[in-house]
């Protein structure tokens, strides 16, 4: 249990580098201080440009993947496979997620989760990125909201493992996966029943034919 407690420590500290932070270094700007104030992706983009974005997405993929393959695998080599059990890997990649919501190395502001955990997911079980994706594409070029699309999309999982895996680990680590994603969307939310939530509309499907 020791072993494990460690893994799922090491994951979360994995989790904490936030990828907006670690390019920001280099851009001498922090995008807490602008846009939404969220250190995710999507800030990232609006408020930096899309080179920018695709390195911070990058890097919260990748630690996502990172502590969901290798920390287990660590563990195990390290300690037999008592200290990685068949569950670790869904276990360090949700505090994977949680280090990079609440990352304690950037004052526990952090972002929404998402990237993170599709690089989880990437090691735990791709097949389910595939409905995963296409829906967060559909419910973006239609409503142009990427809350909502995340938050859809973060829905699915929980169908898309019943369906792969059944019930077990891996359909209580989908429900607890997207509980926690919708839960860090909670602005959004609010946002979107006040109707004040911003809009990509040029990504828009009605946007996308010009007018005469």
């Amino acid at each position: 249990m020791m072993w494990f407690l460690l893994e799922a420590l090491a994951a979360y500290l994995i989790g904490s580098v936030s990828g907006s932070l670690v390019v920001g270094k280099f851009r001498h700007v922090d995008i807490r201080e602008s846009g939404s104030g969220n250190a995710g992706g999507t800030n990232a983009f609006r408020t930096q440009g899309l080179r920018f974005a695709l390195g911070v997405v990058l890097i919260d993929v990748g630690k996502g993947a990172l502590a969901a393959g290798l920390v287990p695998w660590l563990g195990g080599a390290l300690a037999g496979p008592h200290a990685a059990p068949a569950w670790a890997p869904l276990a360090c990649g949700f505090m994977a997620v949680v280090g990079h919501c609440f990352p304690v190395w950037h004052g526990f502001r952090g972002g929404k989760g998402a990237a993170t955990a599709v690089g989880a997911l990437l090691v735990i079980q791709p097949i389910v990125l595939i409905p995963m994706i296409l829906t967060w594409l559909f419910v973006l070029v239609v409503t142009g909201w990427v809350g909502l699309a995340t938050i859809i999309s973060a829905l699915t999982l929980i169908p898309a493992f019943a369906w792969w895996d059944g019930p077990g680990p891996e359909f209580t680590f989908a429900i607890v996966l997207a509980a926690f994603i919708v839960f860090m969307h909670r602005s959004n939310i609010r946002k979107l029943i006040a109707g004040t939530e911003n809009r990509f509309e040029r990504i828009r499907i009605v946007n996308w034919f010009g007018r005469d």
